[in-house]
């Protein structure tokens, strides 16, 4: 990714063209989709070197690190030479990397330079209502927000990103999004790779279209509305076919799906194992081997994977993942189910890294004797009405067709209270059609079981995001937080972003 104008405004076409990009437009793409086809050999293309997002330091003020986010338009180069409008923090399309510890009081200062609403959520931070970044912390143009807070939670691999009523969708699809890393001191022990941009690597994953003039489209379909908006293409970290020149032989990748829709099923070319180390909320207990990884949108997984061999590999993600990798639905997606080549790596010059990962990695707090104050079911529904008909708000169906319980989400209504300081038991069913990524703000949770058995030992840790299968039940495990605020709320909801839009969506306060 190249940004070719910084924070400059953009002229009169420009702002057109960006104002413009969630119309409906043509369904041609401006080039092929990358990895269409495994018959090639590995890699044609993947020359541009991955951007690795910057680190935004902290500035030091009376014991809290200060942070500045600005959200501004500005021109971004995905296919040279052709110019895209987008929305970024801090520079034309994403934002930077945000780092703190656990333990740490932080200041952050998000400026409005668009010329629209906007919010900035703290997706996976523990921290008070009013600080959270919902649809209810609006930032008017030309107006400033400040979020302040204590680091409470573990390390993990967070993220930030709008959360603006009914623009979510368009605006995180725009690129108002970034990744947030917070450390502890357990995370920083011998055997894990540390160093950023190194041998630990943001890798940030998402889907789009773009237009024969280059501009992103948005939502072109019925099926787009219903679904969620899929891509024809892939880029990492904001660019197309990007190659990482490995710099040590242990990589660990901080994956972050950051799709509006897209479910990724990650596999490296050449079949080799790789250790998952963490999900949402942090490391896992121990590592886990696997081959594949599926990911929905909003999860996150860090993962170590050994290029000592000195071979070039490719990242890929293989078809048959998520609601485009169904049957009917696949069709109704005009094959945008299929094979991607994501992320080339390079380790011919890799340097030598002997390092083990710890057999043990730390331990998960004892919640079995926890007192349960309250026990819910929440449904994830889509009825039909609104289906056929064409209208929309935001992202989503008007019609009421995605629901929780029954209910559309709205912004006057809160849903339920929890009390501070305690542990319920949610059970999330899913009598839809659809998969559903289920997150929920203010905690980590553990998922306790599916449909009764026990989860698969990669997501037994810390989660803010669990995926829900059509006809399946999910068990959850959720601390409440410290926080006490009976005015403002969390909120809960599905994270395909059209989804949460279109009404799929509830909001809860938390009391002493």
């Amino acid at each position: 990714m190249e940004s070719t104008s910084g924070g400059r405004q953009m002229n009169r076409t420009t702002r057109r063209k960006f104002l413009q990009a969630s119309a409906l437009l043509p369904a041609s793409l401006l080039l092929p989709a990358v990895g269409q086809s495994a018959t090639h050999s590995l890699g044609p293309g993947f020359k541009r070197p991955l951007p690795i997002p910057p680190l935004l330091e902290a500035t030091q003020n009376g014991g809290w690190g200060e942070y500045q986010l600005t959200a501004q338009q500005g021109m971004t180069r995905f296919f040279d030479p052709v110019e895209t409008a987008t929305i970024g923090f801090n520079g034309s399309y994403l934002g930077p990397t945000l780092r703190m510890k656990r333990g740490d009081q932080v200041a952050l200062t998000v400026k409005n330079s668009l010329s629209v609403d906007t919010t900035v959520h703290w997706h996976g931070m523990v921290l008070p209502a009013r600080m959270d970044g919902g649809p209810h912390q609006v930032i008017r143009p030309g107006t400033s927000w400040n979020s302040s807070f204590t680091v409470r939670q573990r390390a993990g691999t967070l993220f930030y990103h709008s959360h603006t009523h009914g623009q979510t969708g368009v605006q995180v699809y725009h690129g108002l999004a970034g990744m947030l890393i917070v450390d502890d001191d357990e995370s920083g022990q011998a055997g894990l790779p540390t160093e950023y941009g190194v041998d630990d690597v943001p890798v940030i994953l998402q889907d789009r279209d773009f237009a024969d003039d280059g501009q992103l489209q948005y939502l072109r379909s019925m099926p787009d509305r219903m679904m969620g908006k899929h891509g024809g293409q892939v880029l990492v970290n904001g660019a197309l076919a990007p190659l990482l020149k490995a710099q040590k032989t242990r990589l660990r990748l901080r994956l972050l799906n950051a799709s509006n829709a897209r479910f990724y099923r990650l596999q490296f070319s050449d079949g080799r194992p790789f250790q998952v180390i963490a999900s949402d909320g942090g490391l896992l207990q121990q590592p886990q081997a696997r081959t594949q990884l599926e990911m929905a949108p909003a999860e996150r997984f860090e993962i170590i994977v050994d290029v000592s061999d000195g071979k070039s590999v490719m990242l890929r993600s293989l078809a048959g993942s998520g609601n485009v990798g169904r049957g009917m639905m696949s069709m109704m997606m005009g094959g945008l189910d299929r094979d991607f080549d994501l992320l080339l790596i390079d380790a011919a010059g890799a340097k030598k890294d002997s390092a083990q990962t710890p057999a043990v990695m730390t331990r998960y707090d004892d919640w079995s004797q926890a007192e349960i104050a309250n026990r819910r079911q929440l449904d994830l529904e889509m009825g039909m009405g609104g289906m056929m008909g064409g209208g929309m708000m935001g992202g989503g169906f008007r019609g009421g067709m995605m629901r929780i319980n029954g209910q559309a989400f709205d912004m006057q209504r809160i849903d339920f209270a929890a009390k501070k300081d305690s542990f319920e038991i949610w059970d999330i069913g899913n009598p839809s059609m659809m998969i559903h990524p289920f997150h929920v703000h203010n905690t980590q949770f553990r998922i306790v079981s599916r449909n009764g058995k026990r989860p698969a030992a990669y997501e037994a840790g810390y989660k803010d995001t669990v995926v829900v299968e059509p006809s399946e039940t999910v068990r959850i495990l959720l601390p409440t937080g410290p926080y006490a605020d009976s005015q403002h709320p969390y909120m809960y909801h599905c994270h395909i972003l059209e989804h949460e839009d279109g009404g799929m969506m509830g909001q809860f306060v938390v009391e002493a």
